[in-house]
């Protein structure tokens, strides 16, 4: 497999910058072996049914992104340089792995200074990124960042348009809990509360299980035989409650169909060694394109992904590439909306 069969021409303007309001206002493209259908999201309930089962991802994302200064005592008095900080990921010992722009202008335990008093320090460096510590912690920490921090909105997004406040409620899920992705699981921002009254209230089931979304998740596939691709590693939980569901709608007989790739990938991960799904929780690196075993997941419901990107790979495995394709090809022609804010997939096998 080579990184060209899953490249395809995107035109620029079908880039979402702002998410479908209200939310299950959505379109919804629905892929089965027998063709394709142009839907919205709010009609998941004439497409599932009473005993399926959603699988929900319910990571809280935290406004990673920072602006600050950094002083310095020269000849000529104090001066500043202005820092760009994106956090990455939290170290056990209360640090942060984090993007640092310039890094070149801040030396080791050298302080920048961020709005609502929170303050951080380099301590190292490592691999290109910054180790930081900052001067709040618990619940003062996190009041701070919400305060100071803006959304680390994607790539091809915040190319268009700087993050702002309203981007705080788009850029979180309505049941969002767990605080730790620096992006969002962003299938799921599809649905609103009065979607989740109305499925519940047919009989589909919801299991929640997290995986804190990394910024590796925006990295490029770099090698052109991509089975040798090293996927990133991302922090992820299926709770005994959560296995315990799954498998009961399994054994039943109702679909499993997480929402999003962040929560296929967690409960395949959960179901390698046994062949079945059951509690598990560390990091997971799974990578999953085609010819991968699908233990768990019967359909998935997903964004329209970028091209060349493991994603595609995944969704390709799912389906089969020739049928991701021309659902694609059709999702263009039709002029859907793509990426992060734009619309939806359901992917039946």
């Amino acid at each position: 497999m080579k990184l060209s069969d899953f490249d395809f021409h995107l035109p620029e303007s079908l880039i979402a910058t702002r998410p479908a309001k209200p939310r299950s206002a959505s379109r919804l493209l629905v892929s089965r072996p027998d063709g394709l259908s142009d839907l919205h999201v709010y009609d998941l309930p004439d497409l599932l049914q009473a005993g399926d089962r959603l699988v929900l991802n319910d990571t809280r994302v935290i406004p990673a992104r920072l602006f600050g200064q950094r002083w310095r005592d020269s000849a000529q008095g104090r001066v500043s340089a202005k820092i760009e900080v994106t956090l990455l990921e939290p170290r056990p010992n209360g640090q942060w792995a984090a993007l640092v722009k310039p890094l070149r202008k801040l030396g080791e335990g050298e302080w920048v200074e961020f709005s609502a008093d929170l303050k951080a320090q380099l301590v190292g460096r490592e691999e290109g990124q910054a180790v930081l510590e900052f001067n709040l912690t618990g619940d003062d920490f996190d009041a701070a960042l919400a305060e100071a921090g803006a959304m680390p909105l994607p790539p091809y997004i915040a190319a268009k348009r700087a993050a702002d406040s309203q981007d705080k409620e788009d850029y979180q899920t309505v049941w969002a809990r767990n605080t730790g992705a620096v992006a969002a699981p962003t299938a799921s921002l599809h649905f609103d509360q009065p979607l989740l009254d109305k499925l519940a209230g047919m009989g589909v089931g919801f299991s929640y299980v997290t995986l804190h979304v990394g910024a590796g998740t925006f990295l490029p596939v770099k090698v052109d035989d991509v089975t040798t691709h090293k996927m990133h590693s991302e922090w992820g939980e299926v709770s005994q409650a959560a296995a315990s569901e799954i498998a009961e709608t399994k054994a039943r007989g109702g679909r499993v169909i997480p929402v999003g790739t962040t929560a296929l990938r967690l409960i395949e991960t959960a179901a390698r060694d046994t062949g079945a799904i059951r509690p598990w929780s560390g990091d997971t690196d799974i990578f999953i394109y085609p010819g991968f075993e699908f233990r768990v997941a019967d359909a998935l419901m997903t964004n329209f992904h970028l091209p060349k990107s493991t994603l595609m790979m995944l969704v390709s495995a799912l389906v089969g590439r020739d049928r991701i394709m021309a659902a694609y090809d059709h999702a263009i022609s039709q002029k859907y909306r793509f990426f992060s804010y734009g619309d939806a997939s359901l992917l039946i096998p």
